[in-house]
């Protein structure tokens, strides 16, 4: 089904360069463009779904976990 999306100038020259790199048509790389970000952005709104569905719950990580956390990944503290 055609769909009509107006794109940046700059876009646009990007999706030319990497077409003529790839050997690929533009429409194959904007549909798997297209295809790859609605795929993340359904995989973030599940994940957001089942942390407010926890929260929901009651199921919190408690202090002590959450700063083994931080620790581990040497991240500054939340406090």
């Amino acid at each position: 089904m055609p769909v009509t999306l107006q794109v940046s100038p700059e876009l646009k020259a990007q999706l030319s360069a990497l077409a003529k790199q790839t050997h690929r048509d533009e429409t194959e790389l904007a549909n798997q463009a297209i295809g790859n970000f609605i795929a993340w952005e359904n995989g973030m709104l599940d994940k957001i779904k089942e942390g407010l569905a926890q929260a929901d719950r009651g199921d919190f990580v408690d202090d002590a976990e959450m700063a083994a956390f931080f620790e581990q990944h040497s991240l500054p503290s939340m406090k």
